[in-house]
């Protein structure tokens, strides 16, 4: 079964149990996904790393509406959007751990053989292939960043 095919049925279900916060978050992804698919000159379907991909994203707008939320005192509103992440957090690949990303990004360091900022791209090219969706780019860039600077 596709991740989309996956998300249509939790709607289903979803609508069955009126469960109102999932039933909107769920439309809210497939909406996202078709409109997707639709982009471009072509229509399309999109692959289960692809529908990942606007998976991220979206959880993504909702974390960072949250933080606008709660900047603005609107608190409801912010554990609205948090409650959304969390419903689109369950169809996502398991995140790498903090050790295991320090680990692939040293091995992607030494494999590059090279220091300091210059090698960023270099290295980010080797990570990022490796680490796939189990962790957003900017945590690895901050990663890379990070061991890059300490001369790793």
């Amino acid at each position: 079964m596709t991740l989309k095919q996956r998300l249509r049925d939790d709607l289903t279900l979803a609508m069955k149990d009126r469960d109102e916060l999932r039933t909107a978050t769920l439309r809210m992804a497939l909406a996202a996904i078709t409109t997707a698919e639709v982009a471009g000159k072509r229509a399309r379907e999109l692959t289960d790393d692809d529908v990942v991909g606007v998976l991220r994203r979206e959880a993504k707008r909702r974390r960072e509406a949250a933080e606008a939320y709660d900047a603005a005192q609107r608190v409801e509103l912010a554990e609205r959007e948090r409650a959304e992440s969390r419903v689109i957090t369950d169809y996502l690949p398991d995140q790498l751990g903090d050790e295991d990303l320090q680990a692939l990004v040293a091995e992607g360091i030494a494999e590059a053989g090279l220091e300091g900022q210059v090698g960023m791209g270099a290295v980010m090219k080797i990570v990022s292939p490796a680490v796939g969706a189990r962790a957003e780019g900017g945590r690895v860039a901050a990663e890379v960043r990070r061991q890059l600077a300490l001369g790793r």
